[in-house]
């Protein structure tokens, strides 16, 4: 199974974790701020567009399999997930 970079990395944390993880956690360590960011810097639009692409990245991971949802969300919090033999086995073929 073909991973895209983005599947990968973020994939590779959630693998990392070794416990049920939140996704969206990660999206600031794969796309992190500016220093100084703030809703007035110049990059601001494209930072927030890139941290809501993380939640489709998220939403293809779960769709294609590699990740499961151990603890639904609640309303205060998204759904805590692990990897899926499959994503580890995906992982392991980008990896080779």
């Amino acid at each position: 199974m073909v991973l895209s970079n983005d599947e990968r990395d973020l994939l590779k944390l959630v693998a990392q974790a070794g416990r049920p993880v939140w996704m969206s956690e990660y999206f600031p360590v794969l796309n992190p701020a500016e220093p100084g960011m703030d809703e007035n810097h110049p990059g601001h639009e494209a930072w927030t567009e890139r941290q809501m692409a993380w939640y489709g990245v998220s939403i293809s991971l779960w769709k294609r399999g590699l990740v499961r949802v151990v603890v639904p969300a609640d309303g205060s919090r998204g759904d805590l997930v692990e990897p899926t033999g499959e994503g580890r086995a995906a992982l392991a073929a980008a990896d080779a």
